[in-house]
């Protein structure tokens, strides 16, 4: 700690040479726009000069170093307040009180704020789906009920409530993310005094790597004996993993309006609901059987609900990867790419507007690079 923190000084306003005495105080830097001044008594120049030589004040400014380093240790803020507490002292010195803003925004609803904002916005159905779950989520944590609850301390309670449940990092930052949008609207019109997202920082995660299913086990899968609610969700599983719609695709899809014959094969022409995307997309074998199964309308359910039956279906076969319905996705994409389908073509399959987005799925395959290994060993001599 600097000495020069905490100092005995005297006659800071200059009244000596008026009345003859000056106060004696100790100063306190508390930071660099707060000090704190404590009266020790008065004293004439002779006097102070007599205290200066004997360093009869070492005791006092110890003693508030001391609580200084204190302060520090607990995480105190450095203010006169604070340190007042910790001193024991009342402050002689009056502080300016701290000025109510009235603003009658504050007390507006912020799960109504953005019921509204959403409603009005040109989204699609799967994005206000997103948002229509993390109003939902504010509103069951509780907390932040009107703008006024809109603070620092309130996100960070949201997010640690959020990490809570079993939620990934990931899907956590997607909810600050839509949340966030909303409170920079609301500071870039002055309806909050500041944005809370500006004085916290969300930690973000990193994507865990996607395990598709290899070509045997999609076949395990296929060859299983279910019945009931577990055979349905299975059929429904293969008709993804051979087509690489998305879930919601699938609850959508209608043979005789959504599909094409090209030679002696039926092709899917569609638009993603998620981000409205077109995709042209082959029907496979095994995907064209669980059609005909159902003749030609697929089985109707929800997504968790589907995924739930999935867990049990994966314990059932011991396979020892977490099944989703985006793992069918991800196993169609890999399919693809493993028997050396163009990344673009496969790009359009599954509806990516960016390339980038489908090299997600190509990061490790080994069986290619393996097959290419032995290709290009035959060609260096």
């Amino acid at each position: 700690m600097k000495k020069d923190i905490v100092t005995v000084i005297y006659d800071r306003k200059k009244t000596s040479a008026r009345r003859g005495k000056g106060k004696v105080e100790v100063r306190i830097y508390l930071s660099r726009t707060e000090r704190k001044y404590i009266t020790l008594g008065e004293a004439t120049p002779e006097e102070w000069e007599a205290y200066e030589r004997e360093d009869k004040f070492a005791d006092i400014r110890k003693r508030y170093e001391d609580i200084l380093g204190a302060m520090e240790i607990l995480g105190k803020e450095m203010t006169i307040a604070s340190f007042n507490v910790c001193a024991g002292i009342e402050d002689t010195i009056p502080q300016p009180k701290e000025k109510k803003v009235s603003n009658p925004s504050l007390n507006m609803s912020f799960i109504k704020y953005l019921e509204d904002a959403i409603q009005a916005e040109d989204i699609r159905i799967g994005t206000r789906k997103h948002k229509v779950c993390v109003i939902d989520a504010i509103r069951r944590f509780g907390k932040i009920k009107k703008l006024s609850d809109l603070t620092a301390a309130n996100i960070m309670a949201f997010d640690q409530w959020l990490r809570d449940g079993t939620r990934t990092d990931i899907t956590i930052y997607g909810y600050h993310k839509n949340v966030k949008c909303y409170t920079k609207q609301l500071r870039m019109a002055d309806m909050i005094p500041y944005d809370p997202y500006n004085k916290v920082k969300i930690k973000r995660g990193r994507c865990k790597e996607r395990q598709p299913l290899s070509e045997n086990e999609l076949k395990k899968v296929r060859d299983a004996k279910l019945d009931g609610k577990l055979e349905r969700v299975r059929d429904l599983f293969i008709f993804a993993a051979y087509t690489g719609l998305a879930f919601c695709d699938t609850q959508l899809f209608k043979f005789h309006t959504m599909t094409e014959k090209v030679g002696k094969m039926f092709y899917i022409r569609g638009e993603r609901l998620k981000t409205g995307s077109t995709f042209f997309t082959p029907i496979l074998r095994p995907a064209m059987k669980v059609l005909e199964k159902y003749d030609f309308q697929l089985p109707k359910i929800s997504n968790q609900k589907a995924n739930d039956y999935l867990h049990l279906i994966q314990e059932k076969l011991k396979i020892n990867k977490n099944l989703t319905f985006h793992v069918a996705r991800h196993s169609f994409a890999t399919l693809a790419l493993a028997h050396d389908v163009p990344i673009e073509n496969v790009a359009r399959m599954l509806g990516h507007q960016d390339v980038k987005t489908t090299q997600i799925y190509a990061k490790v395959l080994h069986s290619t690079i393996e097959r290419h290994s032995v290709s290009l060993a035959k060609s260096i001599i």
